[in-house]
């Protein structure tokens, strides 16, 4: 009955949600530009276990902590959750059992997830195929706060098209481009004052990469053409041709409608040089 419930949630959804909640826009979300599967699929040196589609996989292990993409299929310890905690979990961080949730789940940015987009996620993780794969928990070396701010109340998008305002929200809330691609600091990503300088390290089955400035800087996007831009996010390529590591959900990316990845480069020009940002 739950789960039946969550398919036809588009027809019953709850008050104060509009008729914008859907499996399809959950599914475009999680399967295109919110790119859940690229964390929370097992990577492989030639990809993502697909038998086990968000069936978990190792994110980071670094000094501050050891943290896992847990299974988050309708077989996992998220199966009791109500659609609800579910939705706090995602947008605040916090459990059902009030426990918070770590890094590198870009918690800080997910609460700006709007209302619509948020339950429409919700909707199609309870479609999709169950997995067996068990993650342990994280463990973190340094605190974690006890909330990342208020209890939210409700949160709206901006209109949908091609603009500076809906690509930032589209590289925040939802791709949460800004999250990789900000070093981190003591207290997390440093976006007040490092926006989209780079710098951070991933590391996994491909070795180590290291997310690149996306500013306007000379050092990150100033020397790339919109249409190079695009390719690189969505094939992983750069204009000489040689192909870019993991962990960046290339083929997630590839799933954007055209307004929306014009909407994403459009306000990703917007983003301005550091002095210090290579």
């Amino acid at each position: 009955m739950r789960f039946l419930t969550s398919l036809i949630f588009c027809a019953i959804a709850p008050a104060g949600l509009s008729a914008e909640v859907s499996v399809e826009r959950g599914e475009y979300l999680v399967r295109g530009p919110a790119g859940c599967g690229n964390c929370h699929t097992p990577q492989t040196p030639t990809g993502p276990d697909m038998a086990n589609e968000f069936g978990g996989m190792m994110v980071e292990k670094n000094p501050a902590f050891e943290a896992w993409a847990v299974n988050i299929t309708p077989a996992s310890r998220i199966a009791d959750w109500s659609d609800d905690e579910l939705a706090r979990a995602i947008r605040e961080g916090i459990r059902p059992d009030g426990s918070v949730i770590g890094p590198p789940m870009p918690i800080g940015l997910y609460r700006g997830l709007s209302d619509d987009d948020l339950y429409s996620i919700v909707a199609f993780m309870r479609t999709v195929a169950p997995s067996d794969h068990e993650t342990p928990m994280s463990t973190y070396n340094i605190p974690l706060p006890p909330a990342y701010g208020p209890p939210i109340e409700s949160v709206s998008a901006p209109e949908r098209g091609v603009s500076v305002e809906y690509g930032e929200y589209l590289a925040g809330p939802v791709a949460h481009c800004v999250e990789c691609h900000t070093p981190f600091g003591e207290k997390g990503p440093m976006l007040d004052t490092h926006l989209g300088a780079g710098g951070f390290e991933f590391h996994g089955p491909w070795g180590t990469s290291v997310a690149p400035n996306i500013t306007s800087h000379e050092d990150g996007l100033a020397g790339y053409s919109d249409d190079e831009l695009k390719t690189m996010i969505t094939k992983g390529m750069r204009p000489d041709g040689s192909r870019m590591l993991p962990p960046m959900g290339y083929p997630h990316y590839a799933m954007m409608t055209a307004g929306d990845l014009d909407a994403v480069v459009m306000y990703l020009r917007t983003l301005p040089p550091l002095p210090d940002a290579k």
